[in-house]
């Protein structure tokens, strides 16, 4: 197995100090102030200088483009990853259908739950604690599988998308945009913007791509790692720009380390190093085993 997506028995330890860096206070001070916190993933951009709030939830918005002819009040789909649930709220708003919204960190689901409450919309959305390797759902039992952003924190990408498709109806979709290294890409060059992100390696593109044709996929990539680029530049200029509220939000330890580490993923995306899009696969056969 390629150190793109290798089988890791640490998996269990990752998941935790994945978890961990999530819950804490810089973190979710960081995506509220900075992100909005709504949508946690890069956003596809209308301009260079747009707010990243907007942009993020545009990706939702492209994203659900996508599915949309097997969305309706009578759909179900599993949110992997899902973070403060923006993804979840748009989807079941827009649709009507019901949402099933699974993330490791029980902090962020109940700040998802009561959003949900908020928004009148948690008879739609069941939030659920677990892990992306042991989807506690049967087989053939959802109309879509959505994540965005996700699956560069798994060490076992093999099994999370076999799960995913394990769940996924004949007929269904599996979309999902990651943050990937460039076919070419030595791992030492992007680890060092990784290392605060927790994230010890990335798929590629192909990875994906084989890997869901031997799954009985049939899968398109929309290659946007232009976004990408976009995306760092500008939480890079809002961090230097805000630095002083920033100052009275964050810790100074953590500050410093966002003004340290984020010129690294601006520099490693402007050089081509990262890719990044949206996968789009439809499931046209009856269970498939890895």
């Amino acid at each position: 197995m390629s150190d793109h997506a290798r089988n890791d028995s640490s998996a269990p330890d990752h998941e935790e100090s994945t978890r961990r860096y999530y819950e804490t206070s810089d973190v979710d001070a960081f995506y509220d102030a900075v992100w909005g916190g709504e949508d946690i993933h890069i956003g596809v951009y209308a301009h260079p200088q747009e707010a990243i709030a907007n942009a993020s939830h545009r990706t939702v918005q492209h994203a659900a483009d996508r599915i949309a002819d097997l969305l309706g009040p009578d759909a179900t789909v599993l949110d992997l990853g899902s973070g403060y649930g923006g993804s979840a709220r748009a989807l079941a708003e827009r649709f009507g259908c019901r949402v099933v919204a699974l993330d490791l960190s029980e902090e962020h689901n109940r700040r998802h739950r009561t959003a949900n409450i908020r928004h009148g919309l948690d008879g739609l959305i069941e939030v659920v604690t677990g892990s992306l390797n042991h989807l506690p759902y049967k087989a053939e039992h959802f109309d879509a599988v959505w994540s965005l952003e996700v699956l560069c924190h798994v060490t076992d990408r093999d099994t999370a998308l076999a799960e995913a498709v394990r769940v996924l109806k004949p007929g269904g979709a599996l979309v999902f945009s990651d943050i990937m290294a460039a076919e070419e890409t030595p791992a030492p060059a992007v680890r060092p913007a990784l290392s605060r992100l927790g994230v010890q390696s990335l798929a590629t593109p192909s990875f994906y791509l084989q890997s869901l044709s031997r799954l009985g996929l049939e899968t398109d990539f929309e290659d946007r790692t232009a976004d990408l680029t976009t995306h760092y530049a500008r939480l890079d200029e809002e961090v230097r720009r805000r630095k002083p509220e920033l100052r009275r939000a964050i810790s100074p330890a953590y500050l410093d380390d966002l003004l340290t580490n984020l010129p690294l993923w601006t520099d490693i995306t402007r050089r081509r190093l990262l890719r990044w899009g949206l996968f789009h696969a439809r499931r046209t056969t009856a269970r498939t085993r890895p």
